[in-house]
C-alpha cells in the first residue's frame, strides 16, 4: 500500500502567476520591498501590500530545525526544483504528497475578478506540477468562491489534471461553510468525486484581523467550527457521496467535539450516529503528539490520516511525521497502516 503524506504545501512564487490569461494580466501580484523591512518580500494585490507566503525565507530558527523545515529549500518548497523534491520524498519513504496552498491560507482578494483570475492561474500551475512530477504530487484545487458560477469549470479542470480535493477554509467570507451558498460547489465536487478539504486558515478578513496576533484561533478555530457545523447542520446527509477532510488542526479535539454534538443533537430531538465520522465520511489529519490511543477509543481508526506539513515550520510541521508514526508501539500496526495508506487513499480517491 503506498504511503501518502496527507498535508504538504507549495510556496507560491512569481511563477505561480505566469499562467494568468492575457486579459487578466492587470491582476498579477506585483513584487514589492519595504524600506521599513529590507529583504522581506511582499506582493501588492488589489493595491494592498501583503507579505509573500511564509516559507519564502529561511532564518535558521529553532522551529525550523525542530520541524525539519531547514532540511528543505526554497527551490523544493516553491516547486522550482521538482527533481530534488521527488528525491526527498523517496528519502522520507513517501510515495505521494497532497499539496495545499500557502498564500491562500487567508483570503487573497475581496474582488471577485481578482480572485477568479488568480485561482485559475494557481490551478494551472499545480496542474503543471502534477504532470511534471509524474503524478506523485497530487493537489487540492482552489475554487473562486466569490464567483460561484465559475466554480464547476475550475473543479472539472482540476480533476482532469491531478487534483484530489477542494481547498476551503472554515470561515469563507461572510459564511460558515455549511451555508447553502456553497451547495452548488458541493454538488459539483460530489459529482467529480473530489472531497472538501477544510485546511487550517481563515477566509474571513474580520476574524483574521481580530486574531492577527494569535495564530491558534486564526488558523485552527475555523476548521473546528466547520467540523461541528457540518455534523450539526446535517451537511453530509445532504451530499451522501461527498467526503470531508479536516487538515492541519491535529486530532485531540475529536472526543470533545463528538461528545458535544451528541448532547446537542439529542437535546434537539435528533439521533446521533454511533460512528458519526464514518457515516459522514469525515477524515481528520492527526499528529504524532496526539494521544492516539484515547482518540482511537472513539472508533475513528478508519477516519484518521497524517501529514508532515512539508514546506512549513509551525506547530503542525514535522518532516518525519509519517516515519515517526510507525514507531508508536502503543498503536496496532494495522491501524498505523490504515492511517498512512488506506485512509488517505479513501479520502482523496487516490
Amino acid at each position: 500500500m503506498p504511503t501518502i503524506d496527507a498535508d504538504c504545501h507549495v510556496i507560491e512564487s512569481d511563477h505561480t502567476w505566469d499562467f494568468l490569461d492575457d486579459a487578466d494580466q492587470r491582476f498579477r501580484p506585483q513584487p514589492f520591498e519595504s524600506d521599513a523591512n529590507p529583504g522581506v518580500p511582499y506582493w501588492v494585490i488589489d493595491g494592498k501590500v501583503r507579505p509573500r507566503p511564509f516559507g519564502t525565507l529561511t532564518r535558521g530558527s529553532r522551529s525550523e530545525e525542530l520541524s525539519g523545515f531547514s532540511r528543505t529549500s526554497l527551490a523544493t518548497r516553491s516547486m522550482e526544483d521538482l527533481g530534488t523534491r521527488l528525491k526527498h520524498m523517496d528519502e522520507l519513504g513517501i510515495d505521494t504528497q497532497v499539496l495545499y496552498p500557502t498564500v491562500y491560507l487567508t483570503q487573497i482578494s475581496q474582488n471577485p475578478e481578482t480572485e477568479l483570475a488568480l485561482a485559475k492561474s494557481y490551478n494551472r500551475w499545480l496542474a503543471e506540477v502534477w504532470k511534471e512530477g509524474g503524478g506523485r504530487l497530487r493537489w487540492a484545487a482552489v475554487p473562486p468562491l466569490l464567483s460561484m458560477d465559475a466554480v464547476p469549470e475550475q473543479l472539472r479542470f482540476a480533476k482532469e489534471h491531478g487534483a484530489c480535493g477542494v481547498f476551503m477554509r472554515g470561515f469563507e467570507g461572510d459564511y460558515l461553510i455549511s451555508d447553502p451558498y456553497f451547495y452548488p460547489l458541493y454538488e459539483e465536487a460530489s459529482a467529480l468525486d473530489l472531497p472538501i478539504c477544510v485546511h487550517a486558515g481563515c477566509g474571513n478578513p474580520a476574524f483574521t484581523e481580530l486574531t492577527k496576533n494569535e495564530a491558534f484561533p486564526r488558523n485552527k478555530f475555523p476548521v473546528l467550527s466547520a467540523f461541528h457545523s457540518f455534523l450539526y447542520q446535517g451537511t453530509p446527509e445532504l451530499f451522501p457521496k461527498l467526503r470531508f477532510g479536516f487538515i492541519e488542526v491535529a486530532a485531540q479535539w475529536i472526543p470533545y467535539m463528538l461528545v458535544d454534538l451528541k448532547r446537542r443533537i439529542e437535546r434537539d430531538g435528533g439521533a446521533f450516529s454511533s460512528k458519526p465520522m464514518a457515516d459522514g465520511r469525515m477524515f481528520v489529519a492527526c499528529q504524532t503528539n496526539d494521544d492516539l490511543g484515547y482518540i482511537l477509543s472513539y472508533g475513528v481508526e478508519d477516519n484518521l490520516v497524517i501529514g508532515s506539513d512539508y514546506g512549513h515550520s509551525d506547530t503542525s510541521s514535522e518532516l518525519e511525521a509519517l516515519r515517526e508514526l510507525r514507531t508508536n508501539g502503543n498503536i496496532d500496526p494495522s491501524i498505523i497502516d490504515r492511517i498512512l495508506g488506506d485512509n488517505p487513499r479513501r479520502l482523496y480517491g487516490i
